[in-house]
This record gives structure tokens, C-alpha cells and sequence, in this order.
């Protein structure tokens, strides 16, 4: 599904991916983890185009297009639901994440904790139904009971058609979103892959070991 190779990229002036490689394939969780600087959120911002972040070398390909060239920007032919449909999808969507029905008559995160907004990105994520979404620490800030919630939101939408890439400091929210790799970045690239259970060494011995 996406498949990034040889990817620098810089923010600002700053190079700071370095030749990253990754891919990922439909159906999948990988978790991306790394110490601060490491180029985790770069990599985030150059997948969604964010401006301010320049490609100089490599290529990152979605479902054999050119991401980089805006092959997202694509309609994904869904049909439309009316105004009586989409409310019910979002009190559904609302309803697993355990956000009461008041925030429907809310503006987009005003007056929400920092727990409900990220579990209002969560159900924004839920309604759209990404085939690839990229989850920047969405763990940040979240309670042992918003994390649990948040991560049930994630996993709800798994499924064979369906990827996606979690970046994370830590390895909790990874207890509720099981990966099927973990990936280290350090220095802008990948120095070292494995199954989840390398999220658990990285907790016990840090970040220190792991070696470009």
C-alpha cells in the first residue's frame, strides 16, 4: 500500500530525514518510534503534504502512485450519505469513543480537554475511513482510560484493506493498538526493525543501544 524509499526531507532548512525506507502493506499497524529529533512528526508532515517540509531525494509511492504528486487528492468514489445518515454514523462513531451527543453541537474542539480532542480526531478518523492513516502521537497527554478508549477507536477500524502507521514516544498506547512492526527511527532513518515485542526492549533498555 505505501511504499517510501531512499526519503530525505528537510524542515525548513534543517535535513532531517536521511534516507528513510519503509513499507507498509494493506492491512497492517506499524508502529514508528524514536527519540526526539528523530524525524518522527517530519515524516508525518511530508506523508500529508504539510507545508514547510521539502522532499530532496528519494520517493514515497500510495497504491502504486506518486503520494508526493498528490495522488491522494483523488476522489475515492464513495457515495454521499444525507444530513439524517451522517448524523447517525457520527452518534455511532461518538458512542464507541465515549463522547457524549453535546459535542455535536460544539464548534471542532472548542472547549474540549486535551483527552477529547484527541478522541474528536479519533472519530473525525472514524467517519472518513482512510484506506492508510498516519496517527502522530496521538497518545500524547491521554489518561490510562482516554488511551484505552482511543486505542479501541483505532483498533475498530483494522482490516485487511486498511493500513496504518502510529507514531509514539512511548509504547503504551501499543498495548491497545497491537503492531505487526515496530520500527526505531533515529538520526532520519529506520536503525532497526522487529515485532511488537521490540516497543517492550526499547521501554526497559531506551533509546541509547540502538545504533544507525
Amino acid at each position: 500500500m505505501l511504499e517510501i524509499k531512499d526519503l530525505h526531507a528537510t524542515a525548513g532548512d534543517k535535513p532531517v530525514l536521511q534516507g528513510l525506507s519503509l513499507t507498509v502493506k494493506a492491512g497492517e499497524v506499524h508502529a514508528i518510534m524514536g527519540p526526539n529529533g528523530s524525524g518522527k512528526s517530519t515524516l508525518a508532515h511530508v506523508l500529508s503534504g504539510r507545508d514547510g517540509f521539502a522532499v530532496t531525494k528519494g520517493s514515497v509511492l500510495y497504491k502504486g502512485r506518486d503520494l508526493l504528486a498528490g495522488a491522494l487528492l483523488k476522489h475515492r468514489g464513495l457515495p454521499e450519505l444525507d444530513a439524517a445518515d451522517f448524523l447517525k454514523v457520527i452518534k455511532e462513531k461518538a458512542k464507541l469513543l465515549e463522547l457524549g451527543e453535546g459535542l455535536l453541537n460544539r464548534p471542532v474542539n472548542e472547549g474540549f480537554s486535551g483527552g477529547e480532542k484527541k478522541r474528536n480526531e479519533i472519530l473525525q478518523m472514524t467517519v472518513l475511513e482512510p484506506t492508510l492513516a498516519v496517527l502522530d502521537e496521538t497518545d500524547s497527554g491521554l489518561d490510562i482510560d482516554a488511551l484505552r478508549i482511543v486505542g479501541r477507536g483505532i483498533t475498530s477500524l483494522r482490516s485487511k484493506d486498511r493500513a496504518f502507521i502510529v507514531i509514539t514516544h512511548f509504547p503504551r498506547i501499543l498495548e491497545h493498538v497491537i503492531p505487526d512492526r515496530v520500527h526505531v527511527l533515529k538520526d532520519g532513518r529506520i536503525a532497526k526493525s522487529g515485532g511488537k515485542e521490540l516497543a517492550l526492549e526499547l521501554e526497559a533498555t531506551g533509546y541509547a543501544g540502538v545504533k544507525t
